[in-house]
């Protein structure tokens, strides 16, 4: 048997240089970039004033649950909402805005219809606001628009407006005929 010899020559390589292997790299990471999956928002950055460069990354499921990762289970606070004989039993939130409107409470206030799905009321002093765009309002929502206006939402809907939770009435149910059409007493406890 013959053995067969192979001759392996050399083959030339493409000769690159730096710009062009740079340019080609650069594409693939921000190509890479852009393949991200659809749970995550663009980077929200900021400079300090050390002019160090800080980014972090905000979920759009961390912005329309915002509300609710606002609940600690061992740290809620709850409150009875009366309107026209009816009571209701609400949440709120574990921040700096629920807490500094329970520290006001009781208030009985002269809430005012609008859109035909929230009632709200301007307090006379403002309150810490954290301001996030839900995305989606549920009925029984309580939420700070601005940093002084109180709203109740009694219907679901979605929204493009920015709001800082507040809490949520544990069972909407009836909310809205509680409510009624036009301007409404409220009394928070």
């Amino acid at each position: 048997m013959q053995r067969m010899l192979l001759r392996l020559e050399p083959v030339p390589i493409m000769e690159f240089d730096m710009k062009k292997l740079l340019i080609i790299f650069l594409a693939i990471v921000m190509l890479g970039g852009c393949n991200k999956s659809d749970d995550t928002d663009s980077s929200v950055s900021d400079f300090s004033d050390n002019n160090d460069y800080q980014t972090t990354n905000q979920t759009s499921s961390e912005t329309i649950n915002t509300a609710e990762s606002d609940i600690k289970e061992e740290n809620y606070l709850e409150i009875k909402i009366n309107v026209n004989g009816r009571t209701f039993s609400a949440t709120l939130y574990d921040n700096e805005t629920a807490r500094t409107f329970k520290e006001r409470l009781p208030l009985t206030l002269d809430m005012s219809e609008l859109n035909g799905n929230e009632k709200y009321y301007y307090l006379p002093e403002s309150l810490p606001k954290n301001s996030s765009r839900p995305s989606r309002i549920n009925t029984g929502d309580i939420m700070l628009y601005g940093s002084d206006c109180l709203v109740i939402f009694y219907d679901s809907f979605s929204t493009s407006y920015s709001y800082t939770s507040i809490g949520k009435i544990d069972d909407p149910g009836g909310l809205a005929a509680a409510l009624g059409s036009g301007n409404v007493q409220v009394t928070f406890n």
